[in-house]
């Protein structure tokens, strides 16, 4: 490793820094050595911690004056390695630029830093009837800067939309080091719509270091019920049924057997006894909607063969129907001493017969695999359980993932839902994309990032030249050539 243009943005930056801001010793950068995608570790050369966009714009400055890369990172929650640090690189820690800058309930909106853990936008803004729509799994720890780098969704994406749908206005620090405002409060902007490139970006194209974002009115009632099936088929059929009434739930989770047995060791969440599946369905609106549309709900489950219904009858109730389904990543270590999160889209129209061949799946490759996912619109979590220590295991469980994916792509579906691409998926990107689309998005990366210095390795399987001409890839690429990047 060339320590040097390290040294070069360490002596840049130091003097403007407060203490306690720049982490050098090696066992305390270890900690940042990867997200929520453990499998992936790389120690980063250099770490800040910074507190303000100035701290960000300095030392990104400092990075593209010496040629250094660079890789934001807030909770640290992700996974699908989009955090995941560069060895050569300095890694900026967001996670400290946690203040929440303005509520305006009469304008609907907020303004945060990047370090804001979502959940507690919601409570902050609570008291004065609202809230923040998008509420990943992960609401309570996650930050709303990792939010927008991977448009996260959440259980009530199905009604309310991504992130990208109650952005309006960020602060980005771009990777030459300017600041620059994109959007603002108005509901939209003429002209290319950049808050729309920069949601789901993956901090490949600069840095977001404020956020104004939309909130939402607090709904009149909500409903949560938790229905049991005997099987995953079963539960699916009555997901498309219900929709198909022209309801339109804030959320449909599902879990299957597997899924709940460890929920319950990991949180007792009172789950039916002997349910094959079971569904969270979630509504809210107003009270006479609401309770329209619960009877029609328990009678479409109904049609479908549903034993239990339970319907949550106050907070505590449905916080724990709510605490099995989003325990569930973390529960499955309960059950098994390793797994792989996948997160793959298909048809919700297809769930029956994707599930089915999951387990085919799963059989054939001698792992199991718990089902969890929002089958309202079809964005599935299968959990590849797996045990490590086992040679061989690792492999077999990889092989079972990268089918999974496949078998998404087969049904005209997705290789990530809201997880994002990160350094997991960029392989599987060629199987979705043609080259040209590839070349399109590069060419997009290159106008914000021409020196590919901000979060390099991310998304894209071999990342093009700056420069370079779109054309289909012969013989080996420049970057390939020099190390910095693998052909798949």
């Amino acid at each position: 490793m060339d320590m040097s243009r390290i040294e070069s943005v360490l002596t840049r930056i130091e003097p403007h820094l407060p203490p306690g801001a720049i982490v050098t010793d090696e066992n305390e950068r270890k900690t940042y050595e990867c997200d929520g995608l453990a499998v992936h570790r790389t120690v980063p050369a250099l770490v800040i911690r910074v507190t303000s966009t100035a701290e960000v714009g300095l030392t990104v400055r400092a990075c593209h004056e010496f040629d250094v890369p660079f890789v934001a990172r807030g909770s640290g929650t992700g996974l699908s390695g989009g955090a995941q640090p560069h060895a050569e690189g300095v890694l900026i820690v967001m996670s400290t630029m946690r203040d929440i800058l303005d509520i305006d309930p009469a304008a609907q909106r907020a303004i945060v830093q990047p370090g804001v853990i979502n959940l507690n936008l919601s409570n902050e803004a609570n008291p004065d009837g609202y809230y923040f729509a998008p509420d990943p799994s992960s609401q309570s720890v996650c930050s709303i800067g990792g939010n927008v780098a991977e448009n996260s969704g959440g259980a009530h994406c199905l009604k309310y939309g991504f992130t990208t749908n109650h952005v309006t206005g960020v602060t980005l620090v771009t990777a030459q080091g300017d600041i620059v405002d994109i959007g603002g409060q108005a509901p939209e902007y003429p002209g290319f719509d950049l808050l729309g490139v920069l949601c789901g970006s993956e901090g490949t194209l600069g840095i977001v270091t404020e956020v104004t974002v939309r909130l939402t009115r607090l709904p009149e009632a909500v409903e949560t019920l938790l229905i049991g099936f005997e099987s995953t088929d079963a539960a699916g059929e009555a997901v498309s049924d219900i929709i198909s009434a022209g309801i339109m739930p804030a959320a449909i989770e599902m879990m299957d057997a597997l899924a709940i047995e460890a929920a319950e060791k990991a949180v007792a969440c009172n789950y039916p006894d002997g349910a094959g599946a079971v569904l969270v369905v979630e509504l809210d609106g107003p009270a006479i909607d609401v309770d329209l549309e619960r009877e029609t709900v328990i009678a479409r489950a109904r049609d479908h063969g549903a034993g239990e219904v339970r319907v949550a009858v106050d907070d505590v109730e449905r916080g724990l129907i709510w605490k099995g389904r989003k325990s569930a990543f973390a529960a499955v270590g309960r059950i098994s001493p390793d797994y792989i999160v996948q997160d793959g889209v298909i048809p919700r129209s297809r769930l029956g017969p994707v599930l089915a061949s999951i387990s085919t799946i799963a059989e054939e490759c001698g792992v199991r695999v718990a089902n969890v996912f929002h089958a309202g619109d079809g964005n599935l979590h299968p959990l590849v359980l797996f045990d490590g220590s086992i040679e061989g295991q690792t492999e077999l469980a990889e092989t079972a993932s990268g089918r999974i994916l496949d078998l998404c792509l087969s049904e005209g579906g997705s290789i990530t839902g809201e997880h994002g691409v990160g350094s997991d998926k960029a392989k599987f990107m060629p199987r979705m994309f043609t080259n040209e689309d590839l070349d399109t998005m590069q060419i997009l990366r290159c106008a914000f990032d021409p020196d590919y210095l901000s979060n390099p390795g991310k998304v894209f399987p071999t990342p093009r030249l700056c420069g370079e001409p779109p054309r289909r890839t012969s013989g080996e690429h420049p970057l390939q050539a020099a190390g910095k990047a693998e052909l798949f």
